[in-house]
């Protein structure tokens, strides 16, 4: 893979007089990306800036986007650099696909005459982004969702379904199926959609129809239906055809238990948990291509292994890896207890908010399934913690060859941010990161550059990941997948042009 750092003359710029000034300025073209961003994201584009989506943002977040990319490159991109770029992009007829105008700026041979090249603005783009080269993803009617459980990851992937439906027809959420537990059931449970202690405040709007069981969520009607197993339920009675259907409730792990959605109607059944059996455990980003059509159950496995593996990959894949001990560090969860109180499993009795827990995980053993050549190389164990949420993975490595703590590092930052793992590995470099500033982070897993040690063949990584966002989000990846989904994003990773 390219090093991305090693081009000054590319990232030089001079400093400014005027600090002030030029904020403003830049400020004035943020405030004219965003309807440029959001016109543009209704036709099926969705802008970025070194995976960091522009879409419903603020000026002040597309302008904190901008500032970090300093993390890549050294230096802050500047919205005169990119609002160019951005500006012909729009006059554009282009398919539906994602394109990054961070990576687009930076690997632009004029970048700092951006601004001044109109015409070689639009001869860079058609090279970089070839339509003849971008496959039409979208699909003819929109794929039916259905959520089997509203719990911490199905309220989530109800959020992230209502705000990434695009120009409205790759996918629509079209119905949740819960136990009702109370007369005001669904008030409830669009009061807890509306509000998280952890992730705040859904960016968009619930209405609540008691009379059609219905919320309807960023204008998306969603129906709510009421039963105790997935037999009880017929999807075509409620005119829910063939959907894809997410169960998040951790009840129903194996193939036989999991049929009963197929029985329902579904076409598809996704679990977020682990599987039992030989149901495909699929990481996404790292296995996914071994999905075939004729698979009608999937697993997304676990946040830890979604966490853990896309490291291991691409370290097992550069270094090889002989041996090595996963420790995972992982926030409290609702199946502990909040005081002391009986448990069927060991420890986790103990009152999660008060207790450092020793537990296990199948994370460990789950990562043979998509990387095979790992099989009974590595252990594990697990500490829950007394956190809410954001877990830490801890990666203690024996490998095939040496490297240093730099290269590694240097290795580790061109992955998560120049290769085909961009989407899902996530990089820091601040040595003052803690737990909560990962809230909400969207990759699998972030590589704490920081805390990374390296003596010869014996390396140490920190990967924090947020157990709750990230894993829904990798989630969500898995059902465009499922549903031939497939959004090519551009510029192609350097890894993938050279």
């Amino acid at each position: 893979m390219s090093d991305l750092t090693k081009n000054p003359d590319l990232r030089s710029r001079e400093k400014v007089d005027d600090y002030f000034g030029d904020w403003k300025w830049r400020e004035g073209l943020a405030e004219l990306m965003v309807p440029i961003v959001g016109r543009l994201y209704r036709h099926g584009i969705h802008i970025m800036i070194y995976g960091q989506s522009l879409v419903n943002k603020s000026p002040i977040d597309i302008m904190h986007a901008h500032r970090f990319v300093r993390q890549v490159e050294g230096n802050e991109l500047s919205e005169l650099e990119t609002y160019p770029l951005l500006e012909r992009l729009s006059s554009m007829t282009l398919p539906d696909c994602e394109i990054d105008i961070g990576e687009l700026a930076v690997r632009c041979p004029f970048f700092t005459d951006l601004p001044d090249n109109p015409d070689s603005i639009d001869k860079y783009l058609f090279e970089q982004i070839n339509i003849a080269d971008i496959p039409n993803t979208r699909p003819d009617q929109p794929k039916n969702i259905v959520l089997y459980g509203f719990g911490r990851i199905g309220r989530l992937m109800a959020r992230m379904l209502a705000q990434t439906t695009g120009p409205g027809n790759y996918f629509r959420l079209r119905g949740v199926v819960v136990r009702k537990n109370s007369d005001d059931d669904l008030i409830k449970r669009a009061s807890l959609l509306r509000r998280d202690s952890v992730h705040g405040r859904f960016d968009g709007t619930i209405r609540v129809d008691l009379e059609n069981d219905l919320l309807v969520i960023n204008g998306n009607p969603v129906k709510f239906i009421y039963a105790n197993s997935p037999a009880d339920i017929q999807y075509s009675d409620f005119k829910i055809d063939s959907p894809i259907v997410i169960d998040n409730t951790g009840i129903w792990r194996d193939e036989e238990s999991l049929s009963q959605h197929l029985s329902s109607g579904a076409s598809k059944v996704i679990l977020t948990a682990p599987a039992k059996g030989d149901i495909r455990n699929i990481v996404f980003g790292v296995n996914d291509s071994a999905l075939q059509e004729s698979d009608t159950i999937i697993s997304a496995a676990s946040c830890t292994t979604n966490a853990i593996v896309p490291v291991l990959k691409i370290i097992s894949d550069k270094y090889g890896i002989s041996s090595g001990h996963i420790e995972t560090v992982h926030s409290y969860t609702n199946d502990q207890n909040l005081i002391d109180n009986f448990h069927k499993g060991d420890r986790r009795g103990r009152s999660a908010p008060l207790n450092m827990v020793i537990t296990s995980t199948g994370a460990v053993k789950a990562v043979a399934k998509a990387i095979p050549e790992l099989k009974d190389k590595l252990t594990g164990n697990a500490i829950r913690v007394p956190t809410p949420n954001v877990s830490l993975a801890v990666l203690v490595l024996n490998l095939d060859n040496s490297v240093e703590r730099d290269e590694l590092n240097e290795f580790l930052k061109t992955s998560a941010f120049a290769s085909k793992y961009r989407e899902i590995i996530g990089y820091t470099n601040s040595p003052e990161a803690v737990s909560t500033d990962f809230y909400s982070s969207p990759y699998a897993t972030i590589i704490d550059s920081q805390a990374t040690i390296a003596d010869g063949k014996k390396v140490t990584l920190y990967c924090w990941y947020d157990n709750e966002y990230g894993y829904t989000k990798q989630v969500l990846n898995l059902t465009k997948k499922v549903a031939s989904i497939d959004l090519q994003r551009l510029p192609k990773p350097i890894e993938d042009t050279v």
